[in-house]
């Protein structure tokens, strides 16, 4: 079993758990095999109902009236093997029965069972998902996996990245040979992607003409969900979506509108890049007028570069030529977009707001985020001419915006120099978001008493 950041999250829930508990995420993204494994290690007694495979239950749960003859119909549905208090029932696909989403509160209120749903598409189909119903369900996103996933998968052990955690946390050098192997692991990570098939399809063969398949029949699939929403929505998904590669390409990597239509607003085609965000198939990285606390006054949606979800399904549009390119870490290469898209994917998963921050006068910033309760640049370089860096001295040197320490991610080990700390690539698995040691805040008005 691949080592997912979401097993521990439903393995807390199978605990613990008393509501609900939702996994989203994109398509193809191994949510049905990981909540499947965890229930049988769990060892919980569970059924099973997939809405895909046995389109006939919508039917038959949709006509139940309340939640007891529901619960009457999941008990025929699944042949009497329900244990009060004891079965979980797992509702998989359940964006092909949206009203079930709804009516786990009644469920959840019934006490019976405890329920765990899995399904895709739900940022699309239910888009008040965050709201209903409040306080009986747990939802978590799930993503491809990150570049730790992938490394523990083919074989990097986990004493190697508490090692490189320590590093990070005291800015030290780590070992030449360690460095060089992780870059290795890190360039095939940009080839073969976190597509949980891909991944498994290259540690059984590691034929990359096979993962390539595998990337080219799961962009077939969004193609046909593109397809459908587009019928019904007049959508322009599959041209915003094939034009991407195009648009990281260029220079500031900033998606340009008329890439899929001239004379295209914004306005026009909003709903289309909210759409592929919702269905977790793109990452949006928005700009902000200036990188000062916090950042999401200055957020200007407008503009906005756009990253695939899974680095390998960017690759995928490469040729067998430049893949073997990479994976050799050839220099003539430029690697500044699927860099850069690692970074998103791994800003993402780590529950980061992340944005970029460009200037006519000062320059641009890659990527510019709150990290610890400060603004922090992100820098992004693929070449040997990571020091290279105007843009970022002329943003540290203004006294405006009072930024004490700015991270340069490359292939370069670590090191330090004023407030700029250069960070191998892959150590931006490091940057967790700062948790609130203490949320509980008690208003003290008792001596207003007195007055």
């Amino acid at each position: 079993m691949l080592e997912r950041l979401a097993k521990r999250k439903i393995q807390e829930w199978l605990k613990t758990g008393k509501d609900a508990f939702m996994l989203t995420g994109a398509r193809q993204i191994g949510k049905t095999y990981l909540i499947r494994e965890c229930l049988k290690e769990s060892g919980f007694p569970y059924v099973e109902i997939n809405f895909i495979e046995q389109p006939q239950l919508v039917d038959v749960f949709s006509k139940a009236k309340d939640a007891k003859e529901l619960l009457m119909r999941l008990s025929l549905t699944a042949n009497g093997k329900l244990k009060k208090g004891k079965t979980i029932i797992f509702l998989d696909e359940v964006q092909e029965f949206k009203d079930i989403v709804t009516r786990v509160k009644f469920l959840v209120e019934e006490g019976s069972f405890r329920y765990i749903m899995s399904g895709s598409l739900l940022g699309v189909e239910l888009n008040d998902l965050r709201s209903a119903p409040v306080g009986y369900m747990e939802i978590y996103d799930m993503y491809p996996m990150g570049f730790k996933e992938f490394a523990l998968a083919v074989g990097i052990n986990k004493e190697i990245f508490e090692m490189l955690e320590e590093k990070f946390k005291n800015k030290a050098v780590v070992d030449e040979y360690v460095h060089s192997k992780l870059l290795e692991v890190f360039y095939l990570y940009l080839i073969v992607g976190g597509m949980p098939e891909a991944v498994d399809v290259y540690l059984r063969t590691n034929d990359l003409e096979k993962v390539a398949q595998v990337h080219e029949k799961i962009i077939r699939l969004y193609k046909q969900d593109f397809s459908k929403y587009e019928i019904r929505y007049k959508l322009k998904l599959r041209e915003i979506y094939d034009a991407m590669p195009g648009q990281l390409d260029q220079k500031n990597k900033r998606f340009q509108l008329n890439s899929i239509g001239k004379g295209m607003s914004y306005d026009r085609v909003e709903n289309d890049f909210l759409w592929l965000k919702d269905a977790g198939v793109v990452i949006p990285v928005y700009n902000v007028a200036e990188p000062k606390l916090p950042l999401v006054i200055s957020e200007n949606r407008n503009l906005f570069k756009l990253f695939f979800s899974d680095v390998g399904l960017l690759t995928s549009r490469y040729s067998n030529q430049v893949k073997l390119a990479i994976l050799n870490q050839d220099k003539s290469i430029n690697n500044g977009a699927l860099f850069e898209n690692v970074v998103a994917q791994e800003l993402l998963l780590h529950g980061h707001k992340e944005y970029y921050f460009n200037s006519k006068k000062q320059g641009e910033l890659d990527f510019v985020i709150e990290l610890n309760g400060k603004v922090t640049p992100l820098e992004i370089k693929s070449g040997k001419d990571y020091k290279r860096h105007s843009a970022l001295n002329n943003i540290l040197q203004n006294q405006d915006y009072q930024i004490d320490e700015a991270l340069i991610f490359s292939e370069g080990n670590v090191e330090i120099n004023g407030k700029r700390v250069y960070l191998p690539i892959y150590m931006i698995i490091f940057l967790e978001e700062a948790k609130l040691e203490n949320t509980v805040y008690k208003l003290d008005l008792s001596g207003l008493k007195n007055i």
